[in-house]
């Protein structure tokens, strides 16, 4: 059978069989009203929480179509996501400046029960409980693979929105974990600052107006006490008195009187980096802990409050790319360092390398990224650079031979000398020439947020096309 007759066969029997199920139905007037529905569909209107839409009637959200004796019943708009708006308009992703939880973003029922639930809020599952029973753990691993040697936090029992809510970050916070408050005073509110075992496990360090989540993971860890993933090796030493002297008036004391020249006393290597870099970073001059948190973090170097929002403070412009649909994954997954040397470099803007050189350190053909086994990386940039040990698994490697070979065969990539005279450029090109850097509403990070069509090559090749 012919492809083109294989099709109209499946959809003339999808057809056949859709108007099969559809007569079923039991005839309806297109004018039944909503009472009707409730004689065969009474159980959606029984739980312990009733959308508040059913004692409106049905037809505030679906209506009956009769056509040549088939009924079909439809919703009154093209998506369910567009019919929740009508109502809950608070909740239009589009329209909250703060990040949003993904699902909310996509599909209301992915969480919710259109009808009834014995769950609040239509809940198809409590926020609680063990894994089958709880419904953010339909899609969250948190708390479940402890390994034996980590600690869990006990808070998770009490349900994740305990914590969380579901829909965006809590009031007056910008953050990506939708907490209900930030911390310290949302841990405070179970963990008293005063307590004696916790101050005797903090050394007697004031704590109570410190940020918790720079030290602990509030979920689990690997390690105990729920430390966080990297851990600086004083901190996890306890050799607090290196860096701490005892605390005064409930005020932290350090050994020395500037935080830069505490640090610089094991960090000089950096220290010297930052005043002889051929370009400067500013933000790099100032305080060691603007940046980074002296004890532990989420990721390498203890950046605060993690790899990709450390720099996003003072880059404000860079933080409005996050709403774009396409982010470059090196800046807005592994951070910006990926990319930039923060402490200053020899480059422009920082970059880790000048020109195509620093794109094709990871798309290039000849990219050779350095397994460090014991940690569990890759390396590139001559060590500089850390990631995970799947990161190339999702690169895209192009296949270029000579400078050309990319978007098409033949095509280059970088400068087009003049083929009369070789030490004269005819056409400035790279990369960037094409490519965004961080982030673009359509796939391939085209510049201007262009689509990666014929349109998008007529900018250059308008006379070779006909134009």
């Amino acid at each position: 059978m012919k492809p083109q007759v294989h099709r109209l066969a499946i959809m003339l029997l999808l057809m056949l069989s859709g108007a099969a199920l559809a007569t079923t139905h039991p005839f309806l007037d297109s004018k039944a009203d909503d009472a009707k529905c409730l004689e065969c569909h009474a159980a959606k209107a029984k739980g312990k929480a009733v959308h508040s839409a059913i004692a409106i009637g049905c037809s505030v959200c679906h209506e009956v179509r009769v056509n040549n004796d088939l009924v079909r019943i439809k919703l009154v708009t093209p998506s369910v996501g567009k019919l929740c708006l009508e109502c809950h308009a608070d909740k239009d992703a589009s329209q909250i400046k703060a990040h949003v939880h993904s699902p909310a973003v996509r599909d209301c029922l992915k969480c919710h029960d259109a009808h009834s639930s014995d769950h609040k809020n239509q809940l198809r599952e409590s926020p609680s409980g063990e894994a089958k029973e709880n419904l953010c753990l339909t899609c969250h691993t948190t708390g479940l693979k402890v390994p034996p040697t980590g600690s869990r936090h006990a808070a998770l029992d009490l349900g994740c929105d305990s914590c969380h809510v579901s829909h965006k970050t809590g009031e007056n916070l910008d953050g990506v974990f939708h907490l209900t408050k930030g911390s310290p005073a949302l841990c405070l509110d179970c963990h008293d600052a005063k307590d004696a075992e916790l101050a005797k496990a903090h050394r007697s360090q004031p704590f109570g107006k410190s940020d918790c989540l720079s030290c602990h993971d509030p979920h689990q860890s690997s390690s105990p006490w729920l430390l966080q993933k990297f851990v600086h090796m004083p901190f996890a030493k306890q050799q607090c008195d290196s860096c701490h002297a005892p605390a005064s008036n409930g005020r932290v004391v350090l050994t020395k009187a500037a935080v830069t020249d505490l640090c610089v006393t094991c960090h000089a290597e950096e220290a010297r980096k930052i005043q002889v870099a051929k370009v400067q970073h500013p933000g790099a001059t100032g305080d060691c802990t603007d940046c980074h948190s002296p004890h532990a973090g989420t990721s390498r170097g203890f950046l605060k409050p993690d790899a990709v929002n450390v720099c996003l403070v003072c880059h404000s412009d860079q933080a409005e790319l996050h709403s774009k649909k396409v982010l470059h994954q090196p800046a807005f997954q592994q951070g910006c360092a990926s990319c930039h040397d923060p402490h200053g470099g020899d480059h422009p803007k920082l970059l880790r390398a000048e020109g195509n050189a620093l794109c094709l350190e990871c798309h290039g053909p000849d990219a050779r990224p350095a397994r460090n086994e014991s940690e569990h990386t890759v390396e590139i940039f001559n060590g500089a650079v850390k990631l995970p040990e799947d990161y190339f698994t999702k690169v895209i490697r192009l296949p270029l031979e000579g400078g050309v070979g990319h978007p098409t065969v033949g095509h280059p990539v970088s400068d087009v000398h003049d083929p009369s005279d070789k030490s004269k450029i005819k056409m400035q090109l790279g990369c960037m020439s094409c490519h965004q850097p961080h982030a673009s509403a359509a796939r391939a990070l085209l510049v201007n947020d262009q689509a990666p069509n014929l349109g998008f090559c007529r900018n250059c090749h308008k006379q070779s096309m006909g134009e």
